[in-house]
């Protein structure tokens, strides 16, 4: 495969700036396609320097496909604890057991498998393909897409869509070496291509960028828009303990316990005592204390004092800790 210009530049920076990460590490083939899919899923929507003790305690207690598809909830939801959108460890088990039960233990070394599996989509399949099975795709991450849309000086609204940004992003060319070029294109945008005050100095291919040509180096995103919405969180305090319910009410935290809560439509004087914000959702809360206990199902109470004991997410623990503030 002939390498272009381009991909010869950044692979050169690659191999002399990359950084150590757990999931790079010198191990077998199935060991790195296992840490691939690990970390992968880890890094839907959380930064790297959040993920890595992460993932380390992960692979230490869960080593392998088998092991995660047999795992316990509770247990799986515990070691995820802090990263958030719990959804992802919750598909990531229910991936290990179709590989397990339909591809003999082996992850799916194609597209249309791959797409199949929970919590994959067109994103972490090609991540899955290029870095876990050295196949020239170029997943496009926020990084990859920084780099270009400067590059390129992708500004108005046409340019910068999903659907031409995988049609753009093949000036970026192919590499025999399909797994480091991958992960070479996404630690550019990390370390060199950042968000505000790209190190254009350090930047291999700055010669031929359109955005340092024109001293323009600002992005042009598609803008979702946030969505307002208000709860009414209802606490019930019995000595130093609270009541908690399993929620499967909202599409949030789907499963996970928390206060239990009730959506308001549009209501007037609204007056929060806390604001969340998840994914594009503003979430306003007020508190009403409440003596009456409501029939609820599977109804828990939790101490205060021993909040690290509970496998919660950090939404209720936040709102344990301002309940305890205030």
């Amino acid at each position: 495969m002939k390498e272009q210009l381009i991909t010869k530049k950044i692979l050169k920076w690659y191999d002399l700036n990359k950084r150590e990460l757990p999931w790079r590490k010198n191990v077998s083939l199935q060991k790195k396609q296992y840490y691939t899919l690990i970390s992968e899923f880890m890094l839907q929507q959380t930064q790297v320097v959040t993920v890595i003790p992460y993932f380390n305690r992960f692979i230490k207690d869960i080593p392998n496909l088998k092991t995660l598809a047999k795992i316990k909830n509770k247990k799986l939801i515990k070691f995820w604890e802090g990263l958030g959108y719990y959804s992802r460890a919750k598909n990531l088990k229910k991936t290990a057991q179709v590989i397990v039960k339909k591809f003999k233990g082996k992850i799916p070394n194609n597209y249309e498998d791959l797409l199949k599996l929970p919590g994959i989509g067109i994103y972490t399949a090609s991540a899955i393909l290029a870095i876990a099975f050295n196949k020239p795709y170029i997943p496009l991450d926020g990084n990859i897409e920084r780099v270009l849309k400067r590059y390129l000086y992708l500004k108005k609204e046409k340019e910068i869509q999903k659907d031409n940004l995988f049609r753009k992003k093949s000036i970026f060319g192919i590499s025999s070496r399909s797994s480091d070029y991958a992960q070479a294109l996404m630690e550019l945008g990390a370390l060199i291509c950042k968000p505000s005050n790209p190190l254009c100095n350090q930047c291999p291919i700055s010669n031929k960028c359109k955005s340092l040509e024109k001293k323009d180096f600002k992005l042009i995103k598609n803008i979702k828009k946030n969505i307002d919405k208000y709860f009414l969180l209802k606490v019930y305090k019995k000595g130093k303990q609270y009541l908690l319910i399993k929620n499967t009410k909202f599409n949030f935290l789907k499963n996970l316990t928390i206060f239990p809560m009730e959506e308001l439509s549009n209501p007037k004087n609204f007056s929060e005592n806390l604001n969340f914000k998840m994914s594009n959702m503003n979430m306003s809360i007020k508190i009403q204390y409440s003596k009456n206990i409501d029939k609820f199902q599977s109804p828990y109470w939790i101490n205060e004092k021993k909040l690290n004991n509970y496998m919660l997410p950090s939404f209720t623990k936040k709102i344990v800790k301002y309940l305890e503030t205030n």
